[in-house]
């Protein structure tokens, strides 16, 4: 498992505006949802609303990202540029869709964002939390990298990671105490330094514990962490828009940015011309097709409308299928291929590279590959799967359409 030291979201120091990012690797200038919303709102087609109760723009900021407010994660390890104002009782709360996440911590000068851009990657945003009469969008760039640039191979990356937070949030160090975490990681070495609401039989997770023997850090107080359904005696839940740090969420987060990471990388090999290239388009549909998931050993259930809202995003196929839809029993989603599919970063990958992962997809999926890291996904599923892209997914090659 890969290491690295900052986790999820911006740890870019609050410096000038680099607009050395502000153009893609072809040239023609970066296009993500960030970025629209800001052309949006400098030409006074769109207001964003501040509210004096605290929140600030983080509501609508939220609506007009198109962020449900259920998407809420909060991790209180001081893994974030803001680092001074985390801790256990005023934790940073993320808020994700498949293409855009806000950070925002109670107190903080700014809001932290990241968009996937088509052609360019991940790029980084700030928000200040402060009233003005132009709020400003600003773009990111250098300060940035410094922390995401080391996290993924050729592109910069977005982290989910575990660490042993002390009492004050403080990761412990040991040489390498940020472990990165997606759906291939085991259960029980997940979200250290992050709260977990939910439920989830006998798998213990380090979710809701503190180390706070510094002699021993790496002992967690694991007493009363475990199938959490409030927070309420953990922080003042008042301060964010919901009360929860959903389990779902947090799985899917996890998927999604591993996801991201490997297409953005997968992308990077081939404008670098990478002799890997190969190898990282494998790693990427074995990852997409769940091949190497962890499994549940026993069902899991969120407490917020999360697992509702998620699945509704679709699109569906003629039998009302979704790549969406979750399956929270011994699997994350119902049906094993990445709805990360029809996002717009994947979109935008090189078309010889694009059409290598099609095929590579096409021939697990007709079960004309029949290697064993491929024996997990039964028959059912890999028609199901097959089925579904052929309903849903545009463009796709002649030669899916035919049996």
């Amino acid at each position: 498992m890969r290491t690295t030291f900052f986790a999820f979201i911006s740890c870019c120091t609050v410096a000038a505006t680099v607009s050395a990012v502000q153009t893609r690797t072809s040239g023609s200038s970066i296009n993500d949802r960030v970025t629209r919303l800001g052309k949006q709102i400098e030409q006074g087609e769109v207001e964003l609303e501040f509210h004096p109760d605290g929140r600030g723009y983080l509501p609508s900021l939220l609506e007009h990202l198109d962020l449900n407010i259920d998407s809420q994660v909060l991790v209180f390890s001081k893994t974030s540029f803001q680092q001074e104002l985390i801790n256990p009782k005023n934790a940073r709360a993320l808020y994700f869709n498949d293409d855009v996440s806000v950070g925002s911590v109670p107190g903080g000068e700014v809001f932290e964002m990241t968009a996937l851009d088509p052609g360019f990657g991940i790029v980084y945003y700030t928000l200040s939390t402060h009233k003005s009469d132009k709020p400003r969008l600003e773009r990111r760039g250098s300060e940035c990298l410094s922390c995401h640039g080391p996290v993924n191979q050729y592109a910069s990356g977005l982290i989910v990671a575990t660490v042993f937070p002390d009492v004050n949030g403080t990761p412990v160090f040991t040489g390498s105490f940020f472990t990165i975490t997606d759906h291939r990681t085991p259960f029980d070495e997940r979200w250290g330094g992050w709260y977990v609401t939910g439920t989830h039989g006998s798998q213990e997770h380090r979710g809701n514990a503190v180390a706070p023997d510094h002699d021993r850090p790496l002992d967690l107080q694991t007493a009363g962490t475990q199938n959490v359904t409030s927070l309420a005696k953990k922080l003042d839940t008042t301060k964010y828009l919901a009360p929860t740090s959903d389990i779902v969420a947090l799985l899917t987060l996890e998927h999604q940015t591993g996801m991201t990471n490997l297409i953005t990388s997968v992308g990077g090999r081939f404008r670098h011309g990478a002799a890997s290239l190969d190898a990282g388009i494998e790693e990427l549909v074995t990852y997409m097709l769940f091949a190497d998931e962890e499994p549940l050993r026993e069902p899991v259930k969120g407490v917020s409308t999360f697992t509702q809202t998620f699945p509704q995003r679709g699109p569906r196929d003629k039998q009302g299928r979704s790549l969406r839809d979750f399956d929270l029993q011994k699997r994350l989603f119902r049906h094993p291929l990445s709805y990360m599919i029809y996002s717009e970063v994947f979109e935008g990958l090189p078309d010889a590279v694009r059409e290598k992962i099609y095929r590579r997809l096409y021939d697990v999926l007709t079960g004309k590959d029949t290697s064993k890291k491929y024996s997990a996904l039964s028959a059912v599923d890999r028609r199901a799967v097959l089925e579904i892209l052929r309903d849903t997914k545009p463009n796709l090659p002649a030669y899916w359409k035919s049996e």
